[in-house]
């Protein structure tokens, strides 16, 4: 029983632990592990994985966990999982943050529904998007920032009606310079209707044309936020466009 008791502490002692590459090598070095032929090919991924990890300079977000286990029983090697760090609120109220995703090496999971068995490589990982979305969610509301619903960089408005095929015109124009843009489809949308559309979606820029800037080739960009104004020429909006939202 002592004998027992014995190496039942000893193998408590490696798997409660968790450091960097200084544990890997102290982990080699221990008898327990030394002997054990899966143990040290296992210590030899770790030893690998780090080394590419610090080529991609991220070694000081790594921390080797020992205990980490997987609720699966098809991962053939390495098992990680990625936790956001503990954050205050402004009112210096702590957000839940854990794991926000794991995944792991399962190499032999595709040969089980292939009919000759072959081994086919394979790593992968599963995100928990509603976890972090509540985070994002959180952080947000506290900073007062706007969360935008869409990619759009500016929306082509009219504040008077009959220009639909300009709005057209517009649109494609600043597709083709590869600006996201979008209009509201409505044939004669009211102007307060579609700056309240950019305000909602988060659309930073309106492109307002009407019967004079038409006449004159210019648009009024207007930046939602400020609510300010200028006129830019059609040459040069795309241009603007980018600059702004660069």
């Amino acid at each position: 029983l002592y004998s027992a008791g014995r190496n039942i502490s000893h193998a408590l002692s490696i798997i409660f632990v968790c450091g960097d590459l200084s544990l890997i090598k102290q982990l080699s070095e221990n008898p327990l592990v030394s002997q054990n032929m899966l143990a040290m090919e296992a210590l030899n991924d770790l030893k690998l994985l780090h080394q590419y990890l610090e080529i991609f300079g991220v070694t000081d977000k790594i921390v080797f966990d020992i205990s980490l286990a997987r609720g699966l029983d098809y991962y053939t090697g390495v098992i990680y999982e990625a936790v956001l760090l503990s954050d205050k609120t402004s009112q210096n109220q702590a957000i839940g943050i854990g794991s926000v995703a794991a995944g792991g090496r399962y190499d032999e999971l595709v040969g089980k529904f292939d009919a000759k068995g072959r081994k086919v490589p394979c790593v992968g990982i599963s995100i928990g998007i509603e976890r972090i979305f509540s985070i994002a969610e959180k952080k947000a509301e506290e900073s007062g920032e706007k969360i935008r619903t869409t990619e759009t960089q500016v929306l082509v408005a009219t504040a008077q009606a009959k220009h639909l095929e300009e709005r057209m015109k517009l649109l494609t124009m600043l597709w083709n310079f590869g600006i996201k843009a979008e209009m509201l489809y409505k044939k004669n949308p009211k102007l307060l209707t579609q700056l309240h559309y950019c305000e909602s979606a988060g659309i930073p820029l309106v492109a307002i044309i009407g019967d004079q800037e038409i006449k004159d080739g210019v648009v009024r960009l207007r930046d939602v936020a400020t609510r300010k104004e200028v006129e830019v020429s059609k040459e040069h909006l795309a241009e603007e466009i980018k600059k702004r939202t660069s």
